[in-house]
């Protein structure tokens, strides 16, 4: 039961590593447009605005 935990701890510090070296990765500002792609997606990159319809009856 020793090396289980000991194992489960190890690989709970390996990924704790590698989500702060992600985060940093990630919250870089020159390296993010390249990784992250949820901001083409969301069209944060792009200056032009789109045409907004109404869809409720102003009554």
């Amino acid at each position: 039961m020793k090396r289980v935990e000991r194992m489960l701890w190890k690989l709970a510090i390996i990924q704790f590593i590698f989500l702060l070296l992600a985060q940093f990765i990630v919250s870089h500002s020159s390296l993010a447009p390249y990784i992250v792609k949820v901001v083409h997606y969301e069209g944060v990159i792009k200056n032009s605005e789109t045409k907004t319809i109404e869809t409720f009856d102003q009554r």
